[in-house]
């Protein structure tokens, strides 16, 4: 496996770094893929752009590397951005985030990757920014960094996602994003954002998730399911907030709280969906 680590800011020249803040920071965790037949054909592999959570205040390790990593065993290419947060409001992370998009599929040849086939998953204030990334492809605040079709993701994966900007929800995402701008979090509130060229989605959340409740996975699937966009979503009945990979990559399991039994296994059921939508290694015919 090849793994680096680049300051996005060296890889887009139209990004301006945050006067304040974390700057974003880029990861990638790139399987060996053997090679197959006659050495006719390419394998090519699927994408993932990993958005960790932490409420826009920071970027949880352990929803960077361990879901990485769950991703690559399979033959993802997975990248994980670290990206501005804490004081760099709207629109840093979403610029930060499109331009990475934009970065995976022009260096698709390169790295061996199909470039209609990279997706975005966040965990909590990351599913946030995963649900912006998949809506807001074609702002005005990401147009220069590229094309819609490079910034738009081919599917989208959220875990405990931080969605709506009302009511019971995780209000200090929201605060953080903005600097306490109400009207920008109401736009930015993601039931309100879902439409209907979105990308196909997979939704997991914990019932008793007592930080960021699933009521607001609730409203945007309905959402959802109203603009006719596909998508599989799952409630585990016990879980609370922050798991990640749900295993001992990302926990020292003697702490692990209760959880459903089927729900450290949501990786692998992500990826099913994904596959199924047809995001998966295969062989590319050389030449073509």
């Amino acid at each position: 496996m090849k793994v680096w680590t680049k300051d996005i800011y060296s890889l887009e020249s139209r990004l301006t770094p945050p006067k304040e803040g974390r700057r974003g920071e880029l990861t990638a965790y790139i399987p060996d893929l053997p090679p197959v037949g006659d050495g006719r054909s390419l394998r090519l592999r699927p994408a993932v752009l990993v958005l960790p959570g932490g409420g826009y205040t920071h970027t949880s390790l352990r929803e960077a590397e361990p879901v990485a990593l769950r991703f690559a065993a399979r033959g993802w290419a997975a990248f994980v951005l670290h990206y501005s947060c804490d004081l760099a409001r709207f629109p840093v992370s979403l610029r930060e985030a499109a331009a990475v998009m934009a970065f995976i599929r022009r260096s698709a040849r390169e790295l061996n990757i199909d470039p209609a086939m990279t997706a975005a998953v966040g965990m909590s204030a990351g599913g946030h920014l995963a649900g912006l990334l998949a809506t807001l492809f074609d702002a005005p605040e990401v147009e220069d960094l590229g094309s819609p079709d490079e910034i738009r993701p081919d599917a989208l994966g959220l875990a405990y996602p931080v969605t709506i900007s009302h009511g019971r929800t995780h209000m200090g995402s929201f605060v953080s994003l903005t600097g306490g701008d109400g009207a920008l979090a109401e736009r930015l509130s993601l039931e309100k954002l879902v439409r209907r060229d979105m990308c196909p989605a997979f939704i997991w959340h914990a019932a008793d998730d007592q930080v960021v409740p699933c009521r607001g996975s609730l409203m945007f699937a309905l959402a959802l399911e109203e603009a006719g966009v596909p998508f599989e979503m799952r409630i585990y009945g016990r879980g609370g907030h922050g798991l990640a990979t749900a295993d001992a990559l990302a926990h020292d399991t003697r702490n692990m709280p209760e959880v459903s039994r089927d729900l450290p296994g949501w990786p692998g059921a992500m990826m099913d969906y994904f596959e199924e939508r047809g995001l998966r290694v295969h062989d590319e015919e050389a030449g073509k």
